[in-house]
């Protein structure tokens, strides 16, 4: 018996989210490289997607605070 095509729309959903999330791991990554909150910037990813690894790609090293 072959499966309802409207009962497997998830199955076109998951790889996206897989991407998503996969992404914001990055971002967060990428964040930290350059001295920034990775978690800050996950959450930012998880709502922003590509626009926050934009943003991250051109925002300048974050500076560290002497005191």
């Amino acid at each position: 018996m072959p499966l309802n095509p409207h009962a497997t729309w998830w199955l076109y959903l998951v790889p996206i989210l897989v991407g998503w999330v996969t992404l914001a791991l990055v971002n967060a990554n990428l964040a930290q490289g350059k001295d920034r909150r990775g978690g800050v910037w996950f959450l930012l990813s998880l709502v922003l997607g590509p626009l926050a690894t934009l943003a991250l790609t051109f925002l300048p090293r974050a500076r560290r605070r002497l005191f």
